[in-house]
């Protein structure tokens, strides 16, 4: 009886359980659906950081800090659902810093609403610091533009405005771009030459995805990616 089963278990129900078994999520060395979930490995944290009202669901996968990335399902009512990052923490004042860099490499969607980016935080939370690699869809920084800008290894688009409890500078870049390298330490001494702030201690340097919509479920995967401090 079992082997008559199994002879008329229907295909699609086969298909459909291969397609499960080979989503990232389930050959990673770790994953979470939890909203707040987190991962430390090679001095990051991974954090699936479902934060927005409204959304859908998410699972973060990671085979290491370098290597990582989301699956989500985010409906399309507007507002960012979610912000699931890998963050390095530095700790040192602009002055005390030699150099910070970063790498990255990324495979993004064609389709929803998003953005691939760094949230670079100073003295604590009082300093935001966006630099927005590639854009998709309906999706625009909080403020207002005060300038374009040729610093850190691309040129930008600079906004500057208030999320009501710390100042916000978003850099978008003139163009998408899915792989580079940027120089943080000179986005952050083009800022402080501007009087934006003083010699701000940096705190955590962050990369990922700024999801307003993936309805419908999207990948998002990280490739490579670090930081470099010294």
């Amino acid at each position: 009886m079992l082997r008559m089963l199994r002879l008329f278990v229907p295909s699609f129900l086969i298909v459909a359980l291969v397609g499960v078994l080979a989503q990232p999520a389930q050959a990673a060395v770790w994953w979470s659906s939890d909203q707040w979930a987190t991962w430390t490995n090679g001095g990051y944290t991974l954090y699936n950081n479902i934060w927005g009202s409204g959304h859908g669901p998410q699972t973060i996968w990671a085979n290491s800090y370098s290597n990582w990335g989301v699956w989500a399902d985010h409906p399309n009512t507007g507002g960012v659902k979610s912000y699931p990052n890998a963050t390095r923490n530095v700790n040192r004042r602009i002055s005390a810093l030699g150099s910070v860099t970063s790498s990255f490499n990324v495979t993004v969607p064609n389709g929803g609403a998003y953005t691939s980016a760094y949230d670079i935080w100073c003295d604590g939370h009082t300093y935001e610091i966006m630099l927005w690699m590639n854009k998709y869809g309906p999706v625009g920084p909080l403020g207002s533009r005060q300038t374009s800008a040729s610093v850190g290894g691309h040129s930008w688009d600079v906004y500057r405005g208030s999320n009501g409890s710390n100042q916000v500078f978003s850099f978008v870049r003139q163009g998408n771009a899915m792989s580079g390298t940027v120089d943080i330490k000179a986005v952050l001494t083009w800022l402080r030459a501007r009087n934006w702030f003083g010699d701000v201690t940096l705190g955590d340097v962050q990369f990922g995805y700024e999801i307003t919509s993936s309805s419908g479920g999207m990948d998002f995967r990280t490739n490579s990616f670090s930081v470099s401090a010294s």
